[in-house]
């Protein structure tokens, strides 16, 4: 069984979340040196200082924007001299050409789907820290320790908390077996559950809230939401809190402010993420593509705004800061990227690609020049043979047809000359 409060323990999130955590925590405790104590603070300085470590990522992406722009009309080129082609052969001759062209501008037909892919994981860490900020911030973990001390010294706290749990459908918490739990364990489940707790769960003045419960833990209950509203609560919003739960307890409670405010954040989340991405060049790719990214370009947008009002707040705070933190860096980017000369770094890639060329030619010369003094090696060495052979047939010729009288080689000529006579008769 998971145990929540302890850090998401998945193979390839989970490590990304603990990184994100410890950072987090760090952010934590430097701000409680200088008496600020507010996860909302900390959200947006742990965006900044991510977006940070990401802008070399989006340093390429945005080069790669730029010099795309440069290069579609030669891509577009490529594809219209092959366009009514679909032999094999006709595919892989524009294939080659098209890979030559992005070694032309040295960028990578992938290269603007690193950033995403790196950013992904990211975000879905975050959702983990957000929902789970106990697990990776020690001090507030420590904010719960009174109150449940106080739950586990009450008779029957186990099946109260499973009734807690069910009323305030905390639907994060995986199924926890109360009455077999113990220890650290049971403890963390705790923190965990009330973490999670609605804000109305800890108004005295609601029928249903956590005093209710625990009709004896008054002064730990009023205690333990107090510090939550000097940590957890970001302009006067409670960040576990979904907005759309937000919104339906404000009109139910009549505290229409509270509402507005909630409903802000799904509109600045949809707001500055339609500002990021009117900062963000948009590359004149095909019309298939370009129809892509038009739709992409409408609906992230739409997604990040119905999201916003279904998620904790905290993550929306997160979106809003990462769009405003993304377009002040796209600003400065753009003002650098219209100063850059492409035209120079179009030549050093030009440049690159030729001497990497000039390599692989003179490696594949290397090897003819070697297959060819090998061949002539062989050739030399039969040709070497077939001439010693021969020198050494008409040296003994030569012996034999000066040999002394008398000698058994003169009578080897004898018998041959009578015969070559008697052959000619």
């Amino acid at each position: 069984m998971d145990i929540l409060l302890t850090p998401y323990a998945g193979s390839i999130l989970g490590p990304i979340a603990k990184a994100i955590g410890w950072i987090m925590n760090l952010i934590y405790m430097g701000m409680s040196a200088i008496g600020i104590t507010n996860v909302g603070v900390s959200i947006i300085l742990l965006t900044i200082v991510i977006y940070i470590i990401l802008f070399p990522l989006t340093y390429r992406q945005q080069k790669f924007s730029k010099l795309s722009q440069k290069m579609q009309p030669e891509l577009r080129a490529v594809q219209d001299k092959y366009k009514n082609k679909k032999d094999q052969a006709s595919m892989q001759a524009m294939n080659a050409e098209t890979q030559l062209v992005y070694q032309k501008y040295g960028i990578s037909p992938m290269g603007s789907c690193l950033q995403l892919l790196i950013q992904m994981p990211i975000l879905f860490a975050l959702y983990r820290v957000f929902y789970n900020i106990p697990a990776y911030i020690t001090n507030i973990k420590d904010q719960f320790s009174a109150l449940v001390d106080g739950i586990t010294g009450t008779s029957g706290f186990q099946d109260t908390m499973a009734t807690v749990v069910t009323d305030f459908k905390i639907s994060t918490l995986t199924k926890v077996d109360w009455a077999a739990e113990s220890g650290s364990t049971l403890t963390n489940h705790i923190v965990d559950a009330l973490y999670k707790l609605p804000s109305t769960a800890w108004d005295s003045a609601s029928d249903n809230a956590l005093l209710s419960y625990f009709p004896d833990l008054g002064d730990s209950i009023s205690n333990t939401y107090s510090n939550i509203k000097g940590f957890n609560y970001f302009v006067g919003l409670n960040i576990s809190d979904s907005p759309l739960a937000i919104i339906k307890n404000a009109f139910s409670t009549g505290v229409y402010w509270v509402a507005i405010i909630a409903l802000l954040f799904p509109i600045l989340s949809y707001l500055t993420q339609v500002l990021n991405i009117k900062l963000t060049p948009q590359t004149n790719a095909g019309d298939q593509t370009a129809q892509t990214m038009k739709t992409m370009n409408v609906m992230m947008p739409l997604m990040s705004l119905v999201f916003c009002f279904t998620l904790p707040v905290g993550l929306g705070i997160y979106w809003i800061a990462g769009a405003l933190v993304r377009s002040v860096q796209q600003y400065f980017l753009n003002k650098h990227f219209d100063k850059i000369d492409l035209e120079s770094i179009i030549e050093k890639n030009k440049e690159k690609v030729a001497k990497k060329k000039e390599k692989q030619g003179l490696y594949q010369d290397q090897i003819r020049r070697a297959a060819a003094i090998k061949t002539r090696s062989i050739d030399a060495k039969a040709s070497m043979n077939v001439d010693s052979d021969d020198a050494a047939l008409e040296n003994a010729l030569n012996i034999k047809s000066n040999a002394k009288a008398g000698s058994l080689a003169s009578k080897a000529n004898m018998v041959k000359n009578y015969n070559e006579k008697n052959s000619r008769k």
